[in-house]
């Protein structure tokens, strides 16, 4: 009796996906509404306060939405925030452009690495406080990034979905989950 009173509990359970509790340290999520589908990404206010802080304001001026994804390389990346790639003319000049306007810091720290999964910022040059509106998420584990970009979130669901995403992909709709 107690077998089959385990075994239907076991049944029972796997028939409702448990949550995945959020990161110590994690902020708001951030939702990622694809044509191939919805990525969620908790953010890290504690380490990059500023970074979130102005990702969370784009998202809720629904700057993101619309925009493709400009950049896509299996095994490493794929990142968006260029305005222009909502023209498919500008083809050749995406990811060339971002809201422009600086973060002007660089919350670069030992806490948060590229692995599979982060979120972090780009920046044009070699200076990490350019940073503005583009961002990346990695496709496997990547540490010669580590301590020369901003990661300021980590992707906690949907992982399938970021790579299945192609250059040209667009995102319907970013909000930030209440």
């Amino acid at each position: 009796m107690r077998i089959a009173a385990a075994i239907v509990a076991t049944v029972m359970l796997s028939a409702y996906p448990v949550a995945r509790q959020k990161s110590p340290g994690a902020g708001p999520v951030i939702v990622l509404a694809t044509a191939k589908g919805t990525v969620e990404f908790e953010t890290y206010p504690e380490e990059a306060p500023k970074t979130v802080e102005r990702i969370i304001d784009l998202v809720k001026k629904n700057f993101y939405n619309g925009q493709r994804f400009h950049r896509a390389e299996p095994k490493f990346l794929v990142q968006i925030g260029d305005p222009q790639s909502r023209n498919m003319q500008m083809i050749d000049w995406w990811g060339r452009a971002g809201f422009g306007k600086p973060i002007g810091v660089a919350e670069i720290t030992k806490k948060r690495r590229h692995v599979r999964g982060a979120v972090a910022m780009a920046y044009a040059g070699s200076d990490p406080r350019q940073a503005d509106s583009q961002f990346y998420i990695v496709l496997t584990n990547n540490p010669k990034l580590d301590a020369k970009y901003t990661v300021f979130g980590r992707v906690t669901s949907g992982l399938d979905i970021v790579d299945r995403l192609q250059k040209g992909d667009i995102l319907k709709k970013a909000f930030v989950k209440e």
